[in-house]
Order: structure tokens, then sequence, then C-alpha cells
């Protein structure tokens, strides 16, 4: 896929709200994945009911994501036309997030084709995170004015390895959907964590590459 850069600056914008008295995270959802590729657990909770350290302790791991080094560790793709149709991870990555999380049955294909896709050899955990960021109003010297003129509506994923009782450990990779520029969404575009800060793994490429036939 055709990368692009990413303004730093715009991913500060996202992790400046991502504490525990600043979040607007509204639901957090995931699945635990054993090295064959079978999910062994899901879950789907509200953010709000999550005690104050289990809220601070998974701000963490989706925070990870957009706040790595952009540009090395965190890299913006283009995702194909071709690859944006029906039938198609972006297609459900979208309706997802409508959903705000909430449909299991799309959550559940997500992990299915998730597992067949990114294939390590120890088990991890899938976290998805919904978010909903009022993006504030600015005049042109860039100073705020205050109302909100549009809401920036998007996920975090987040891959950890796992151990103990599914213990997650720092994240190794995942994204960020879509990919946020300049106060609006670029609803063709898609940020890809790398921890290692090598080139994208293939696996994770994969996943947004071509007809998954995830909707059939």
């Amino acid at each position: 896929m055709r990368k692009i850069k990413i303004d730093r600056e715009d991913m500060l914008a996202l992790t400046r709200r991502m504490t525990v008295k600043r979040s607007s995270i509204t639901r957090i959802a995931g699945a635990y994945i054993d090295p064959d590729g079978f999910v062994d657990g899901t879950f789907n909770v509200r953010f709000l009911k999550l005690s104050g350290s289990d809220k601070a302790k998974n701000l963490e791991i989706a925070k990870t994501i957009p706040f790595a080094e952009t540009n090395r560790k965190l890299k913006r793709y283009v995702i194909p036309k071709e690859s944006m149709g029906k039938e198609s991870m972006w297609q459900l990555l979208t309706a997802a997030k409508t959903s705000g999380l909430e449909n299991d049955a799309l959550l559940d294909i997500f992990y299915d084709v998730f597992a067949q896709k990114y294939q390590p050899d120890h088990e991890y955990g899938v976290f998805l995170f919904h978010d909903r960021y009022d993006i504030p109003s600015k005049a042109a010297d860039h100073e705020r004015l205050g109302e909100s003129e549009q809401v920036f509506e998007y996920l975090i994923c987040a891959v950890c390895p796992v151990s103990g009782d599914y213990e997650p450990g720092e994240p190794e990779c995942g994204f960020l959907f879509p990919a946020y520029s300049d106060g609006g969404a670029l609803v063709n575009c898609v940020d890809i964590y790398q921890a290692d800060g090598k080139n994208m793994n293939e696996g994770l490429a994969s996943v947004f590459i071509g007809r998954n036939d995830v909707l059939r």
C-alpha cells in the first residue's frame, strides 16, 4: 500500500485526551487468540463501567498506537480503492465503527478474519477501542473558539501478547482507523503501528488488502 506522511500534531491532539478524566472512549471490545489462530474468548464492555485502574491500564494500551513515533513506528497507508468495496475489511471496520462496537456479530467476523491473517507464534489479545473526538473550532490564527463543529469517530486496535490470566503486555502492533488529519477523517487511510519500527508486518497488511469475503 502507498504511504503518506503523518503530522505529529494530529496524533498529539488525540492522545492529549487519553487520560482517565478527559477520555471520551465509549467502549472497549476484544478477543484472545491462541497460537493456532483460534479465538479463546471475547469481551465487550462500556468503558465507563471499568474501574479507575482498569481505565488507566486500557488507556495506556490504546494510547500506544497514536502516540508512537510517527512515520517510523506509526505509518500511514492509503487503502487501495479496490479494497474498499463490499466484503472488504474496510467495509467491516466502517460498520463496526458506526455501531460503536455494539454489534457483536460484526466483531466476531473481524476476530476470525484477523486470526487468519495475523499468526505470530504466541497467544495474543486484540483490543478494540471506540472513540468520538469533538474537534474544537479554531480561528484563522489557530486559537480555539470553543464549540466543536464536527466529530471524528474512530477505532484503535492494539494487538498485545498475553500471559497468565490473559494479562496483556505492551502492544506489538495495531492500527488507527480511519486516519486523522487536519481536523477530519481520511476515510481511505489507516495508520498502522509496528513496535519494532520495521516494515509493516505482512500479516497485518494483508488484513486491509484485497477482498476478504468477510461479509458473505
